[in-house]
């Protein structure tokens, strides 16, 4: 897996390319958390994630507990339909905003 970050003004966006999986969800979760250093408002595209773990899931629930402490915002963008049946089956669909 592979993460690129890049300052879009107003929020910080998180391209990542790969599968999101035990032994690559800290990466993703160290670089949201890095992420939410700069900017209160994050946008993790997902068009080159083909699937998602548990692990996976785990990282994105501490950065969305991350925005609310916060008080900004973690957003997917660009969810394929694999990526998003997990989302949906496990109720995440309704923890994280899906774009």
């Amino acid at each position: 897996m592979n993460i690129v970050t890049s300052d879009c003004g107003d929020y910080m966006r998180l391209i990542v390319d790969g599968r999101v999986d035990t032994n690559t969800s800290p990466y993703l979760q160290q670089a949201i958390l890095s992420a939410f250093q700069k900017k209160n408002d994050i946008v993790v595209d997902f068009l080159n994630v083909p699937m998602i773990s548990s692990a996976g899931l785990r990282a994105l629930l501490i950065g969305q507990k991350t925005a609310e402490s916060k008080g900004g915002s973690m957003r997917l963008a660009n969810v394929n339909e694999t990526v998003r049946n997990v989302l949906e089956m496990t109720g995440f669909d309704k923890i994280l905003t899906l774009s």
